[in-house]
Formats: C-alpha cells, sequence, structure tokens
C-alpha cells in the first residue's frame, strides 16, 4: 500500500499538533522527579560527608532507570556498579536489599535470586523511595563504606521526601 506525501504530512501534522511539549515533559504518577531525585543525592552526600566516608550514589526512578547519580571524590570505581544495582534491586522488587538478602540466604524461599536479572545485590545499602502517601517512586542505592555505612548513608537520602 502507498501513501501520498500529502498523506503522510497530513498524519504528521496531525499527530504532533495532538501532543503538546508540556505533555511530553510530564512525570508519571507515582514517579520521582529529577528535583526529588537530585534532594535524595544531597542529602545521602551530607550524611556521607559527616560519617566521612565516600560513597556513590545511585537514584533510580519507579521503572528502575537510572534518574540521579553522585560519585563522591575517592570513592571506589567499582562501588559504581554495585550502587546502581543496590538502587535497582530494592527497586525491582520492592523491599530494602537487606531484606531480600535475608530472604535469600540458604533454605530461604528466594535463595539463587541473585543471578536473575543480570545480576542483583543483596547487601544493605538499596532503600525504597516513597512519597508521602507511602507510593514508591523510586529507590536509592550507596555504595563505599561498610554494608551499614551505606544504608545509614541511603536512608538519610530517603528521608528528605517525607520532609524529615
Amino acid at each position: 500500500m502507498r501513501y501520498s506525501k500529502t498523506a503522510v504530512l497530513l498524519f504528521s501534522l496531525l499527530f504532533s499538533a495532538s501532543v503538546s511539549s508540556a505533555e511530553l515533559t510530564k512525570t508519571l504518577p507515582g514517579d520521582i522527579t529529577l528535583g526529588q531525585a537530585q534532594a535524595v543525592v544531597q542529602a545521602a552526600l551530607k550524611k556521607a560527608e559527616a560519617i566521612k566516608v565516600p560513597v556513590n550514589i545511585a537514584v533510580v526512578d519507579a521503572g528502575g532507570n537510572l534518574k540521579a547519580f553522585a560519585r563522591m571524590d575517592n570513592a571506589f570505581l567499582g562501588s559504581i556498579d554495585i550502587a546502581e544495582r543496590k538502587a535497582r534491586t530494592a527497586r525491582y522488587f520492592n523491599m530494602s536489599t537487606r531484606e531480600l538478602g535475608k530472604a535469600s540466604q540458604p533454605g530461604q524461599p528466594l535463595y539463587g535470586i541473585e543471578v536473575t536479572n543480570g545480576g542483583l545485590v543483596l547487601f544493605a545499602g538499596g532503600v525504597l523511595l516513597t512519597d508521602k502517601k507511602g507510593t514508591i517512586v523510586g529507590s536509592i542505592g550507596v555504595s563505599g563504606g561498610t554494608v551499614d555505612e551505606d544504608e545509614s548513608v541511603a536512608k538519610a537520602g530517603a528521608k528528605v521526601l517525607h520532609g524529615r
């Protein structure tokens, strides 16, 4: 079937007129905005600086896509990937990486899950991000310190969405 150039041009004009630029830049309900993601990173950086631990911080949106990232001076290069995977792992399974790690030990129901989804991280440092209504809008992953330090930095970042 052949379409005339006029028909293709008319279709293109109708389609482009029906979708405004404002509609293309809207954030989906239940998703973190760039401003929120950057605020989460800043709060996490503040905590990491306070405890003197150089870390990598990754924030992913509700779909598990990287939204914001920071690498502190002297943070381990290998921790870049770990921070991103912690954030995605938490979002993929809607629980902290600490909780998922407990459920994936030998003899537990999720044993072996770490080899799925291109590789997951099952130790602390990945925390869900929720809005004031409790809706999951993304997650944060932190890597570079001990798992407890990473988790404390992630939790500090997560608190910013609740105004605490």
